[in-house]
Parts: C-alpha cells; structure tokens; sequence
C-alpha cells in the first residue's frame, strides 16, 4: 500500500493562504468597508437599484441589497433569527411581512415614517409600514371579449364555464396574496372550493408575463395577475398586450383587492439608526414620487405622490377592507398545496 503523502506546516499553512486569497475577492469590501445598511429585498430588484442609489445620494449612507422572493427571504429571517445581518425587509407582499412579524423580529417603525402613509396601510402593532401597492387585475383578450363578459366577481372563475379559457400563475407570490385575501375575506371552505375549482378549470403558467402574453395571443381569453404588468407593457411597446385589456373588479370584491408591499425595520439590526432613516426616507414624498415616476408603474401609498395618468387612478380603485396583518401566507400554501396548485 502507498503511504500517504504528509504535507509539512508550511505547506499546510500555504494551502490555508490560497482558499484564504481566493474568498477575499467575494468578503473581503464588505468585511474591511461594512454597508452601513443591509436591505433584504423581495420587492422588484430593478426597482430597488434604481431607487437605492437616490437614497446613498442624499445621505451619504453605503447600502447592501440582497435581493429574493418573499417567502423565501421571510423564512430566511426567521431562520436567522437575532443574527439576521438585515437591517430592513422589503417586500412585494404583506404576507411574507406577518411572518416575520409574528415571529417577533420587528421593532417599531418610527412615527415619521408612519405619518407619510395613511392608517389603512400600517398594521395594528405599527412594526411594518406599506410602502407601494397594486392591483388584482383581470386581462381579457379583445377580440374574443368585451368587458361586459367578464365576470362581476373574481370567484366565478372557477365555474365550469371558464373551463380552459382563464390562466393564472400558482407559484408566484403574486397569486398566492390574491388568494390570502379570498381566504380573509370569504373563508377557508369558500377558499378551498375556489382552488378546487380553478385546479379544474384554469390554465395553469409559468408566471405573470406569460399569463399576458398568452391572453394577448388569444390562447386563453382571460388571466389574473395585477395591474402594472399590463401598463408596463404598454408604456413600453405593446407588444404583449395590444389586443387585451384590463378588468378592475369592484364593489369590494376579493378580485379588487389591493397587495401591499411592506417594509420593515429589523429589531436585532446592528444598524438600527441608519435603518429608521431608510424606511423614513421610503414613505416620504420623494421617494415615493420617484418610486410613481419608475418603470414598477406601482401605486404608491403616500398621498403626496401620483402615478402615470395613464395608470387607473388610484382613488377610482374599490378594494375591500383587508387586515393586512391577518393575511396568512403558510396557510394559504398549503391550501394550494392540498388543490394540487403547488
């Protein structure tokens, strides 16, 4: 047998120095220049990078993003518990925020920041704030539609009626608010025979562009999905929604139901007054214009600030009364799960 080969002391530390060399590229700024704010973010990445940089201009302030999906950063947080390196949590969804929130990690958002935004948007405990909004949206093909066929009430399309002609996106946190708020509005039992229903009847996609594109081709004759996908396409070619149009839903119907994104300040944060200042700065009425005046084509939430006229005005909206801090994310997954939607 081959005796194996002993490395000396120096060799070994030699071997230690390179894996050492080779991880600084990657840790070395952020050990040797900490961000003065870590951000983990859900909500749209390019919306942040662009939105981010207006902040470190201002300030002076160096901020980290790291960037994920809502649920998944949320479980992360909770995973990590008090030694999260996040400062603040942005997300696209409240849900994602009641995980956090209910697992204690939130610190009080300061009142500044709570004045910028109106009462229907800060939970009761006053730990995360609303930030953006958008709207559940049906899109309709206008050549095999009018909108005197859509349906008065999100819930008719799980009717047999709509059997291969209304496409959605399970998988993506989007949907699975929208149905957050069927289950705090109408029920658990209403909510599982609305999946069940939709399982039976929908076009299930891959996510919420293809559900346009596929209403705008003429494949199916409707899908649900919010607002500014379709605006957005329009501002910028119409390509993937010049023979559609969009259905609000009204009268407080589940399918008018507004998902609001959120931000909150980490209490175990190391860097508790730079994070105060992030999310200060977020609801304020600069920010919240320049958010209006991106590419998101989101609604934002302080009154000061106003969206493309182009868009539906936000008070021409009929969203229905909805805890936000009552939205149950790991409830509604595994409804979906039990409706074969997941």
């Amino acid at each position: 047998m081959t005796s194996p080969v002993r490395r000396s002391p120096a060799r070994r530390l030699a071997g230690v120095a390179a894996v050492v060399a080779l991880a600084l590229p990657m840790s070395a700024c952020s050990l040797i220049n900490p961000p003065d704010l870590v951000v983990y973010n859900a909500q749209h990445e390019e919306l942040l990078d662009e939105i981010v940089p207006l902040f470190e201009e201002e300030t002076g302030l160096d901020v980290e993003l790291r960037s994920g999906k809502d649920l998944e950063m949320a479980n992360q947080i909770v995973e990590e518990g008090e030694d999260s390196p996040a400062d603040v949590f942005l997300t696209e969804n409240s849900p994602a925020m009641s995980i956090v929130d209910n697992a204690g990690l939130f610190a009080e958002v300061p009142e500044g920041a709570l004045a910028n935004i109106p009462e229907q948007y800060v939970p009761a405990d006053r730990r995360w704030v609303g930030f953006l909004a958008r709207s559940t949206v049906a899109m309709y093909n206008t050549d095999s539609m009018t909108e005197a066929d859509m349906p008065a009430s999100i819930l008719e399309f799980a009717e047999p009626q709509w059997k291969g002609r209304v496409g959605f996106s399970p998988t993506g946190a989007d949907f699975q608010a929208i149905v957050s708020a069927v289950l705090e509005l109408e029920g658990e039992e209403a909510t599982q025979q609305w999946l069940a229903g939709l399982k039976a009847n929908g076009v299930i996609l891959q996510n919420n562009l293809v559900v346009m594109q596929t209403v705008d081709s003429g494949e199916i004759d409707a899908g649900i999905a919010y607002h500014y996908y379709w605006y957005r396409d329009r501002e910028e070619n119409g390509q993937d929604s010049d023979s559609s149009a969009l259905h609000f839903f009204g009268d407080q119907d589940p399918g008018a139901f507004l998902s609001v994104s959120g931000a909150g300040i980490l209490a175990e944060g190391e860097n508790q007054e730079a994070a105060a200042q992030f999310v200060e700065w977020l609801t304020g009425a600069e920010a919240q214009q320049a958010m209006a005046e991106s590419y998101a084509l989101e609604y934002p939430l302080n009154p000061a600030a106003s969206l493309n006229p182009d868009v539906k005005a936000f008070d021409e909206l009929e969203p229905p009364t909805v805890d936000m801090a009552s939205l149950n994310g790991p409830r509604v997954t595994e409804l979906m799960t039990e409706a074969g939607l997941l």
